[in-house]
């Protein structure tokens, strides 16, 4: 499936979730949610990847992304007020070490689903 056609169902599966849940529970409901209904449309999708983080050939940690669709597309779900710095540098980091391009961060704070679009 081409990348941005992926990311478009994603975001519509989280349209789905936010409409059937309500905004304002806490953000691993609605990445759970979103699992089965991404699972449901026949994507595969993992949650709680671990990646391993080197630095000069040392293992200095682990990288924990939400989810990763299809293996193309980190996913990281938020319930903020707004999306800010941190957030899209998280993701930013998130890119670099697992070597995917693109990363949707959906805030389910609101009534209306929030989507900021992170590339690498």
């Amino acid at each position: 499936m081409e990348l941005n056609a992926l990311t478009e169902k994603i975001i519509g599966a989280a349209h789905r979730v936010l409409f059937a849940l309500k905004p304002g529970l806490d953000e691993k409901l609605y990445e759970r949610a979103l699992v089965i209904e991404l699972t449901q449309q026949g994507l595969r999708c993992e949650g709680q990847r671990r990646f391993d983080v080197h630095y000069e050939g040392h293992l200095i940690g682990t990288l924990v992304p939400d989810l990763i669709v299809e293996d193309m597309v980190i996913v990281d779900t938020k319930v903020a007020t707004v999306f800010n710095d941190t957030h899209l540098a998280q993701m930013l980091g998130y890119l670099n070490i697992t070597g995917l391009k693109t990363a949707p961060i959906l805030n389910f704070k609101h009534a209306s689903l929030g989507i900021k679009r992170v590339s690498n």
